[in-house]
């Protein structure tokens, strides 16, 4: 796993023998327009993976989406006060910033939903200490799509083509922003 200038995560599942690149997940973290996605080489020779590894990936995928995603869960509008104070600040503020800082959020945020957004923004709760468990005071993660949902997938799923280091990759991503396949 690795973070790269473009505000995202990268997750690979490599065949260390080759140093191929077998699949690539891309989990935007700062932007919530852009949806994670994983992307197959298609260039390099066929080769059968375990449907084992391929779930295990997933699940580190999935865990990684948790994690540095779980601010895009709150509420719309809290979602842009964080995106926004993650833009200004970087996402870290020093101790002599924090009190400034948390007098301006108060003015936009209620006040219950202040220990997830300062958590989400900077990892600090209200009182300034840090937190690294920003999960914790997320709400929680809406249920998981069911497989009848995803068969209807297919009909509806776009291919688009991904550069990447070099190689090209196939991306499955959904949503309108992507060309059907002809």
């Amino acid at each position: 796993m690795y973070s790269v200038p473009d505000d995202a995560w990268y997750l690979e599942l490599d065949l260390v023998a080759t140093r191929r690149a077998l699949v690539l997940a891309i989990v935007p973290d700062e932007d919530p327009a852009r949806e994670p996605t994983v992307c197959f080489d298609r260039t390099g020779e066929h080769l059968d993976i375990p449907y084992s590894v391929i779930r295990w990936f997933m699940e580190q995928v999935e865990a990684e989406i948790r994690t540095s995603r779980a601010w895009m869960r709150l509420r719309p509008a809290l979602v842009e006060v964080v995106h926004g104070l993650r833009q200004e600040y970087l996402g870290v503020i020093s101790d002599d910033e924090f009190h400034d800082v948390l007098r301006q959020v108060r003015t936009e945020v209620p006040e219950d939903d202040l220990p997830a957004v300062l958590a989400a923004s900077f990892g600090r709760r209200p009182d300034g200490t840090t937190t690294d468990d920003v999960e914790a005071l997320m709400p929680p993660v809406a249920p998981r799509v069911s497989d009848t949902a995803m068969s209807s997938w297919d009909s509806e799923s776009r291919i688009s083509v991904v550069e990447q280091a070099g190689g090209t990759h196939d991306t499955a991503t959904a949503g309108p922003e992507s060309e059907r396949l002809e």
